[in-house]
């Protein structure tokens, strides 16, 4: 089992940055790719970026691609999410998610493990 606990959401000016943290308990996050979701209201959950167990692959969306990146740091067991340039339309719970797959099975099907979430939003 992994416990995923996600923090640094908040409220943010169009433009603004936040960075997104999940720390990983329970077993050691190396063994695990990891991933963020995202899920606006009224919208199905989404995939956002994939990190493989030692950040030789990562993969984002393309409307995201510029401006967001994911990362890891498997000595903390965490992984980040590093948003720039945010836009109203990045308004979304994010969920951190950890899965033994590969990213691009994650990308489609998410992880094995969730967190609760933590909700960013983007407006003036």
């Amino acid at each position: 089992q992994v416990q995923l606990i996600e923090s640094g959401g908040g409220l943010v000016q169009p433009g603004g940055s936040l960075t997104l943290s999940c720390a990983a308990s329970g077993q050691t996050c190396s063994s695990y790719v990891m991933g963020w979701f995202r899920q606006a209201p009224g919208k199905d959950r989404e995939f956002v970026a994939a990190i493989s167990r030692v950040a030789g692959t990562i993969r984002h969306i393309d409307s995201v691609e510029d401006h967001f990146t994911i990362s890891r740091d498997n000595a903390k067991n965490d992984i980040y999410l590093q948003m720039n340039t945010l836009n109203p339309e990045d308004t979304a719970v994010y969920y951190c998610t950890a899965g033994r797959t590969d990213t691009g099975r994650l990308r489609q099907l998410g992880g094995d493990f969730w967190g609760q979430g933590t909700q960013v939003t983007v407006s003036s």
